[in-house]
């Protein structure tokens, strides 16, 4: 099996999640070339192809998905795109890893699911905090029973976003609830995945939504800035397991934004948590370098978990190369690995049962 062609659409050389993340991760992995990028203008996607090395640029996203060169279409747009880029390259029966959220609505996702199924190509969600080497031990010793039976957990995730009355102006979109990219889609949909991974499946929730910080400005240039997308989400759930979770997902954190995860059984617990960040963004549970602390008994204090060293790449990128690391085995083999967009739907399930809980004060039982 020769190298994977891949195409990016979104590959803005200025600033984005492709040139911080996919660009680099590639670059770690030898079974990929990067081949082609789109933007939305011809200047930009030439500028794009000579900083990353692209034979093919393209302002048409349609045109990169069709292309011969290009065998895995990565779609690193804003969400409303989605729907439309990710259809492309299905309609070229072509490979494609697209970004969290999978998309702006659940209707929206089921279209790409089904979409994925009837085409029969690797589809793949972008939630590689599930990558993360902590969270992937934690999980093994989750899976052997390690803390006998779960009890509860909880979590607190907190970043800066928006502490400061401003946001540069490539995230005020992001305030936007319309966009489904705010605190909860993209910050709390990370959150979840990972304790649905570690956890398993979420019984009945009830949860609050808050917007706490409406005032907010365009960084340079101090333009007000209408919000509407919350930036707090506090929730309690029961999980099949009879086990309790509770969480605590926010923004606009002035000092220290962190994450950490706590999971308490009969025989002992674990705590998950950030170490820091190359960039204040990083402290999303996602793009952190996470720590693992063990208690191998009740009332035993924490010992650090020994973890694999960190991959050779930027911070941000880490988790991103360890997907497509998964995605390269999966194409070689013909199995699925890497979370798929079915994953991806669940979650945006979960999210919808949010929204119905905080909007009417009920719990939501979910199947």
């Amino acid at each position: 099996m020769g190298k994977i062609k891949v195409g990016i659409i979104g590959a803005n050389p200025d600033q984005g999640w492709a040139v911080r993340a996919h660009v680099p991760a590639l670059r770690a992995l030898d079974q990929y070339e990067l081949t082609a990028v789109a933007t939305s203008r011809e200047e930009s996607a030439r500028r794009a192809a000579a900083a990353f090395g692209a034979e093919h640029a393209f302002a048409d996203a349609r045109s990169l998905a069709e292309h011969p060169d290009v065998d895995l279409v990565v779609v690193t747009v804003r969400v409303p795109k989605h729907l439309e880029l990710v259809q492309a390259a299905l309609d070229a029966g072509k490979h494609v890893y697209c970004e969290w959220p999978l998309a702006r609505t659940t209707e929206e996702a089921e279209i790409l699911v089904k979409g994925a199924q009837a085409v029969g190509v690797h589809n793949v969600i972008g939630l590689q905090a599930l990558y993360s080497p902590a969270i992937q031990r934690a999980r093994e010793l989750l899976a052997k029973g390690a803390l006998g039976r779960i009890t509860s957990a909880a979590v607190h995730s907190a970043r800066g976003k928006g502490a400061a009355g401003e946001v540069p102006a490539w995230a005020v979109y992001t305030l936007q609830s319309a966009n489904a990219a705010g605190l909860l889609e993209v910050h709390g949909g990370h959150v979840l995945s990972v304790l649905d991974h570690l956890l398993g499946d979420i019984a009945g929730l009830s949860a609050d939504l808050s917007l706490q910080l409406p005032g907010q400005v365009v960084a340079e240039t101090g333009e007000p800035v209408a919000v509407d997308s919350p930036d707090h989400l506090v929730l309690h759930a029961g999980l099949a397991s009879g086990a309790t979770l509770s969480a605590n997902i926010r923004d606009g954190e002035a000092a220290d934004p962190r994450v950490l995860l706590e999971v308490v059984g009969t025989g002992g617990s674990l705590a998950i948590a950030s170490t820091g960040a190359e960039d204040p963004r990083g402290t999303q549970i996602q793009m952190s370098d996470l720590e693992l602390r063990l208690s191998a008994e009740p009332g035993r204090l924490w010992e650090a978990v020994q973890l694999p060293p960190a991959r050779p790449v930027a911070q941000e990128a880490r988790n991103v190369a360890a997907v497509y690391a998964d995605i390269a085995e999966g194409l070689r083999t013909g199995e699925q690995i890497a979370p798929d967009f079915a994953h991806g739907l669940r979650l945006h399930r979960i999210l919808d049962a949010i929204r119905a809980s905080a909007a009417t004060g009920t719990r939501q039982a979910l199947g």
